[in-house]
């Protein structure tokens, strides 16, 4: 599997991960849950551009690739499993 594709992968999954804890952790503030969103989401980016820098051009693709999976998975995710488990 190419570098950019796994990496979008890996941000779907942290997603739903992201989706689970603010569900888990009983968030139901928009910005508590948007700081731990971006939090997870800053903790991700600095450990796969470390896992990823020899395998891309630019580490700014690493950031970039995936953003949009990421919120949208989060946001889907959030939703349902707050409708789901509450």
């Amino acid at each position: 599997m190419e570098p950019l594709n796994l990496i979008y992968w890996i941000k779907l999954g942290l997603g739903i991960l992201s989706a689970a804890l603010c569900t888990a952790l009983k968030i139901t503030n928009i910005f508590s849950g948007i700081v731990l969103c971006i939090a997870i989401y800053l903790i991700s980016d600095k450990i796969l551009k470390q896992v990823f820098i020899t395998k891309v051009s630019k580490s700014s693709i690493i950031t970039r690739t995936g953003i949009e999976i990421y919120l949208a998975s989060w946001i889907f995710f959030w939703i349902l499993f707050y409708t789901l488990f509450s």
